[in-house]
């Protein structure tokens, strides 16, 4: 049988790859966005579960705390870039962007 701390640890690792094979295979940037989050979310839950090991500290908790913070700010700039970048070249592909300067 699988214990628990096992078991969150697959899901984190599926996860993580699920968010790999989204940013090498998708085009879209905002797909890649999505990507890292799915990886952001991978670590906040090997974080947690590690901490399950050590019941009496909650490093582990914090450390998820401030990855989610890390990405929520991540989310903002990132959202803010490609819809500047989709109002001036009409496109979210970066493949699709050959020039940086208007």
């Amino acid at each position: 049988m699988i214990d628990t701390l096992t078991m969150m640890i697959l899901l984190g690792a599926f996860l993580f790859t699920t968010g790999v094979v989204i940013i090498v295979t998708k085009k879209n940037a905002i797909m890649m966005l999505l990507g890292i989050e799915l990886m952001l979310n991978a670590s906040n839950i090997n974080l947690v579960a590690f901490n399950q090991s050590h019941p009496a500290t909650i490093d582990g908790q914090m450390f998820a705390i401030f990855v989610i913070l890390v990405a929520v700010c991540e989310t903002a700039i990132g959202l803010a870039l490609v819809l500047r970048v989709y109002q001036y070249y009409q496109t979210s592909v970066p493949d699709e962007l050959n020039e940086l300067k208007g």
